[in-house]
């Protein structure tokens, strides 16, 4: 496919690595990864997620952007160039297909989740007014309720991708994400503060050595970096495709990796005091046996009880970290509608505005028969998108930027921006890692969602 050189691309390296890491910092950071922690032995838990996310997810990280820069285009497409073979192309286009699926298919049930963080912003704004019908509504778990949220959240979520990606999705994660570190510095110092929070400090941070080879620990760091990093997800193939030739590509993919490692740190930092100041008020969160008490809604249960055990402060610091996982969730679900919106715009030539609207209303259909048929559904849709249909279509990118894609047109695209490349050590390392490596890993982790 001849290259697009109309195509937007980023407008700063800023802008670039604030948004991809934007794309990788979701829920999965602040409400997957402390629960995670706190499950699995705290600072053990965060020993080996930060080896592994290095070992295991910056590698691929690299494949996919470096596969979405190749082909300047979206996943379809991408995924087409990397061959001239007839056959690889047709094997390729499926590849994208199966790749832009996973995007589609977390927004629907993600965006109900995103929706539920949005009436507990609101709910937040009402206690501080003394609205108590209207807190309790927004706070209870009603169909309308539900739905409520999920439009608000669909609405934002449709704002920021028809502004493109200078003015919509860059603006705003340049915007966003900041803000996102502002607001957690403020909870941690304000929790800090309270009793029984250095307990979960340091529970956090010193590792218990005994744990660190624990297989089910080291598992659950290798699947969470794995997701962190929305490996297989299409949101960093479709940003790589918007970023500029001269840039440093695995330098790219590094500081993506340190933003999104550390947003997922600073929200243990946050989260693990936090839980032990709840239980330092009474509040019950692990069992008898040590596993965790409601470890799905930790963020919706246990924190909101430690904020209104903390009076009027408590009700202002609950609006924080509301709007925060606000902030979370909307850079990550910008970048699940624009691969969707890049793939029908591009190959239609419609405007992105109209597309957006069209598209994440089709989602959004989704999204409501799920709201209506939340028992049966939900779980099933997010164990298929995050369980089946994510670490396949990371396989399936490994497979294909290792074996399809040529050693010749890897080394092409990365010396580009990076011209002594193929003298480095990670040059050495990265086609045959890729190639051999890599795949074993993601079947080890699809393996494990199983076992």
């Amino acid at each position: 496919m001849a290259q697009n050189s109309s195509r937007e691309t980023f407008g700063s390296r800023l802008g670039f690595i604030l948004a991809a890491a934007g794309a990788a910092v979701g829920l999965g950071n602040i409400w997957g990864f402390p629960t995670q922690a706190a499950s699995n032995g705290g600072g053990a838990f965060l020993l080996v997620y930060l080896i592994l996310i290095f070992i295991v997810a910056f590698p691929m990280l690299v494949v996919e952007m470096a596969i979405g820069r190749s082909g300047q285009a979206n996943p379809v497409d991408s995924m087409r160039s990397l061959t001239s073979h007839s056959l690889g192309k047709k094997a390729g286009a499926l590849v994208g297909w199966v790749g832009l699926s996973v995007p589609s298919a977390v927004l629907a049930f993600y965006s109900i989740v995103g929706g539920w963080i949005i009436c507990f912003l609101l709910a937040t704004f009402t206690d501080l007014l003394g609205i108590e019908a209207a807190s309790l509504w927004l706070k209870g778990f009603s169909v309308e309720r539900n739905l409520f949220g999920t439009l608000i959240f669909y609405f934002l979520t449709i704002l920021i991708v028809r502004g493109g990606v200078k003015q919509g999705i860059e603006k705003w994660s340049t915007r966003l994400m900041p803000a996102l570190f502002v607001l957690f510095g403020i909870l941690f110092i304000y929790i800090m503060m309270q009793q029984g929070a250095m307990e979960g400090l340091k529970h956090y941070l010193i590792p218990d050595f005994e744990k660190v080879l624990d297989r089910k620990l080291i598992l659950a760091a290798m699947g969470q970096g794995f997701f962190s990093l929305t490996i297989g997800g299409c949101s960093m193939l479709i940003y790589g495709s918007y970023l500029s030739k001269k840039e440093n590509l695995p330098k790219m993919a590094m500081n993506v990796t340190l933003v999104d490692t550390s947003v997922a740190f600073i929200a243990g930092l946050v989260v693990m005091p936090a839980m032990f100041v709840a239980m330092n008020k009474g509040v019950e969160i692990y069992a008898q046996d040590g596993s965790l008490l409601s470890s799905d809604t930790l963020v919706f249960t246990v924190l909101p009880m430690m904020f209104d055990s903390l009076g009027m402060f408590g009700q202002l610091f609950a609006m924080v970290f509301f709007l925060l996982l606000t902030i979370a969730a909307l850079t990550s679900s910008i970048s699940m509608l624009e691969c969707p919106v890049a793939l029908v715009s591009e190959r239609l030539n419609t405007s992105r505005g109209s597309t957006s609207w069209v598209l994440g209303g089709i989602i959004a259909f989704f999204s409501i028969i799920i709201v209506y048929n939340f028992a049966s559904l939900f779980g099933l849709v997010a164990m298929a998108a995050t369980q089946y249909l994510q670490p396949t279509a990371a396989l399936l990118f490994c497979l294909f930027g290792g074996w399809v894609w040529s050693r010749n047109g890897k080394f092409k695209e990365l010396q580009q921006g990076y011209p002594e490349f193929s003298q480095s050590l990670f040059a050495k390392i990265w086609p045959s890692y890729v190639r051999f490596v890599c795949p074993v890993l993601v079947v080890t982790v699809i393996w494990a969602s199983f076992a």
